[in-house]
């Protein structure tokens, strides 16, 4: 089963038309939806594979709602209940390209993941977000421990250069240095920041991250795939009608690829002897990746049209 720690909130997304204009009104149209990268994760990833959201809402009727929502789309939901739910603006322009104006509230006050959470996960999925806070950090590091330790495998995905600039590039690497994920998804610019590839090669950063595939995406330019001991190869992208709203892309992305991932990752297959599946079963999960980040682009926020 895959498990994916982090955030839950609402999306309060804004389709900007045209330029803002400032101390007056701008035309809009506004949709609120289910939000937090980890709670996407687990969405997308819920018609794929068996999945479980961990995480923490607001003791009040929006984490309620949020988490029934979750449940809905069949994700097994174990969540704490403490303060208030999270919520993040979300203003797209014209080009479908994202400004995120967050206040995560109750997201950061994951205090404990009880074993029973954590039983039966064979791969657990962390986005950057997870550790920015307190305590959800030290308990996001203390569950990716557990289930590595129990033979299980483990991601991260660097989430936004904000949020990177803001923790610290240096402490986020030598966290992913210590934490040594399986997998590491980033985009273009976030591998860049980290230095793991920097023009489609390894960058000054990636021999830190030894034993772990670097996984990074180039919106509709392909994705890089770079594994421990092999040269990095590349997926490409196959052509997309309409992009209206990239909320949510990348987060679909890591869906079809860790459920494909999973489905090729051999039964019984512990963390000290990792065998990766093989370029053709990296290449069918970022392909797999691909079409369902195709799925959201022309829908507001993290949604597929036909949900």
């Amino acid at each position: 089963m895959l498990g994916v720690l982090g955030d839950l909130v609402e999306d309060v997304v804004v389709w900007v038309t045209g330029p803002l204009r400032h101390g007056t009104d701008s035309t809009a149209r506004v949709f609120r939806q289910r939000g937090g990268s980890a709670a996407n994760v687990a969405a997308f990833a819920a018609g794929q594979c068996p999945v479980r959201f961990l995480g923490c809402v607001g003791d009040d009727p929006a984490g309620g709602a949020l988490a029934a929502e979750l449940a809905g789309h069949g994700v097994d939901v174990r969540v704490a209940h403490r303060g208030r739910t999270g919520s993040i603006v979300v203003l797209i322009d014209d080009a479908g390209e994202r400004t995120m104006l967050p206040d995560r509230g109750a997201a950061t006050l994951l205090e404990t993941v009880p074993d029973a959470w954590l039983d039966g996960l064979t791969h657990l999925h962390v986005p950057a977000y997870s550790f920015d806070g307190e305590p959800v950090g030290t308990t996001a590091v203390d569950a990716l421990r557990r289930v590595r330790s129990a033979g299980g495998t483990t991601s991260l995905d660097a989430s936004s250069t904000g949020m990177l600039e803001g923790f610290g590039r240096e402490r986020y690497l030598a966290l992913a240095e210590e934490l040594a994920p399986t997998l590491l998804f980033a985009n273009r610019s976030e591998s860049a920041y980290l230095g793991l590839l920097v023009d489609g090669r390894p960058g000054p950063e990636r021999a830190r991250l030894a034993a772990t595939a670097v996984v990074t995406k180039s919106g509709s330019e392909a994705t890089t795939i770079d594994v421990p001991g092999e040269a990095p190869f590349t997926v490409p992208v196959p052509p997309v009608g309409e992009v209206r709203d990239l909320t949510g892309a990348g987060d679909a992305f890591a869906a079809g690829f860790l459920a494909a991932f999973l489905d090729a990752r051999p039964t019984g297959e512990e963390t000290t002897r990792l065998s990766w599946p093989g370029a053709p079963g990296l290449r069918e999960a970022a392909a797999r990746g691909h079409r369902c980040a195709a799925r959201v682009l022309a829908s507001p926020g993290a949604s597929c049209a036909e949900d």
